[in-house]
């Protein structure tokens, strides 16, 4: 009779692991169920992009002068210093707005090594610059470069390092509207994912900003920018 209690005691036992074990095993699967869930979701991108005009010019003039006397070389140099800070006065540009840089001035006998067949001994090399707002005023100025070669002014055409460069500077000024106009574009995009594949796009997981770009449009309008940036934005999805 003393081993009924014994039996019945470890039935009891038994069957209280079984329940607890069914209890935990089913909620610890819901759990990992229900983190597996949350690991859902979907990276899409946004894009904001805007054509702005330029702000800054900078524009630098390089002409050359040659001769076989220095002393006539200096005078000439001179004068068309002179007439180009003219030119540059008479378009609207004033003197703040212009930097003449010092002459680089070569002596090609000095660097013929053998070579006797020089025009000019000496050559004069000089850049006067143009940093201005004014983006019209440069435009139109150099559309007259023409009135001074008339006068005898010969500039360097061509020339990568003395380019003429449009400048965009009022990027914080618009950088607000863009990210919040790249991060619309990228849930618009994230919801029509989500309605595609029967889920609730929920809450952001994790985001990155992309860096802003500023390009010239086209090579043949340099004043006009191109201003763009894309972020990138993973959200979790739902059932």
């Amino acid at each position: 009779m003393k081993s009924i209690p014994a039996l019945l005691l470890g039935l009891a036992i038994a069957l209280g692991t079984s329940v607890g074990g069914y209890f935990v095993g089913h909620y610890v699967g819901k759990g990992f169920t229900d983190a597996r869930a949350l690991e859902r979701s979907v990276t899409v991108k946004g894009l904001s992009e805007r054509e702005v005009p330029a702000d800054i010019a900078i524009w630098p003039l390089q002409f050359n002068v040659a001769d076989n006397d220095l002393g006539a070389l200096v005078q000439k140099l001179e004068k068309q210093t002179n007439d180009v800070n003219a030119f540059l006065t008479a378009h609207g540009f004033i003197p703040e707005e212009i930097t003449i840089d010092a002459p680089n001035i070569i002596d090609k006998q000095a660097q013929n090594y053998g070579n006797d067949e020089i025009r000019f001994r000496y050559l004069a090399q000089r850049v006067v610059t143009v940093y201005t707002k004014d983006i019209a005023g440069v435009r139109a100025a150099k559309q007259d470069l023409l009135d001074l070669g008339k006068t005898g002014v010969v500039f360097t055409q061509n020339d990568y390092e003395h380019r003429t460069q449009y400048l965009f500077q009022g990027l914080n000024d618009i950088k607000p509207q863009m990210i919040e106009e790249a991060t619309r574009n990228a849930r618009l995009v994230a919801e029509k994912f989500a309605l595609d594949s029967d889920s609730r796009l929920g809450k952001i997981k994790n985001a990155r900003q992309g860096q802003f770009t500023i390009e010239d449009r086209d090579s043949n309008d340099p004043h006009i920018k191109r201003v763009r940036v894309v972020s990138t934005i993973e959200y979790y999805l739902a059932d």
